[in-house]
């Protein structure tokens, strides 16, 4: 039995997204909410591994971590056997097999990915403009950006549009209302791609009417009204049968998998 407030910890002596990320993959495997993720980055003693791995065996948990520093990852691999611990290299075996096939060493300084080179300030200059371009704000957005997500609200434009900024995909986003008319710059040529997003009324329903009590609105809003809900709907769904893009029913997708389906259509395009 899992207790409440418990974490999995994530090591590394970079920022440890890499390692955060497969954690938090893991997690979604299970049907327990109640883990959390706890993640020490920028570690550069061994002290520090040495004071992470005792609070790790207190709270009866374990490790996943991303040392590129060869001594580092040996110090962490000693402790959690000192510790009697479970500590899980991410990336180790990955490195190795690269080594063992292609000859090669990796890079002696953590990090690697987040070099200020052009690939970074694209994904800053990306995140930027997601935030600018959010909700339809600016429509000259849908002409200058990358992918434009239409969609009614609660279909995860947002959180949705800056995960993709942050794979350096300038994202904007217009949301859908009922009987509202489309803005031309949504049909004007443009080197972009509209893609829709649509999602299930019952879950919708469900998502609204929780979304109403976190703000202490009343549930019988038409916010929050089925027949708010299949007008909502049947407009978003003849605006993209009139732009014929693809569409995406985000009814049980998370934002991983729903920004995954959205690059691998741009990759075949």
């Amino acid at each position: 039995m899992v207790l409440k407030n418990t974490f999995i910890y994530v090591c590394s002596d970079a920022v440890g997204e890499t390692a955060e990320a497969v954690v938090r993959a893991t997690i979604r495997q299970f049907t327990n909410n109640e883990i959390g993720v706890k993640r020490y980055s920028h570690i550069q003693t061994e002290e520090e591994i040495e004071t992470i791995v005792k609070e790790v065996k207190q709270n009866n948990s374990f490790i996943a971590y991303t040392l590129v520093q060869p001594e580092l990852r040996a110090k962490m691999q000693q402790e959690a056997i000192r510790q009697d611990i479970r500590a899980v290299d991410v990336m180790g075996p990955m490195m190795q097999a690269y080594i063992d096939t292609f000859n090669d060493d990796p890079k002696p300084e953590p990090g690697q990915r987040q070099v200020l080179d052009e690939e970074y300030f694209k994904r800053i200059e990306a995140v930027e403009f997601a935030v600018k371009y959010d909700d339809g704000k600016d429509v000259k957005g849908l002409l200058l950006a990358d992918v434009v997500l239409i969609g009614v609200s609660r279909t995860s434009k947002t959180p949705l549009s800056i995960f993709l900024a942050h794979k350096g995909i300038k994202t904007a986003n217009l949301p859908i209302l009922p009987e509202m008319e489309p803005p031309e710059e949504l049909f004007k040529p443009a080197d972009r791609m509209v893609v829709g997003l649509t999602i299930d009324p019952g879950h919708l329903l469900k998502i609204r009417t929780e979304r109403l009590k976190t703000l202490g609105l009343p549930a019988q809003s038409k916010y929050a009204s089925m027949d708010q809900i299949k007008k909502e709907l049947q407009t978003a769904g003849n605006w993209m049968q009139q732009l014929d893009c693809p569409v995406i029913n985000v009814s049980d997708k998370s934002i991983e998998e729903t920004a995954g389906i959205i690059m691998k259509i741009r990759s075949e395009i």
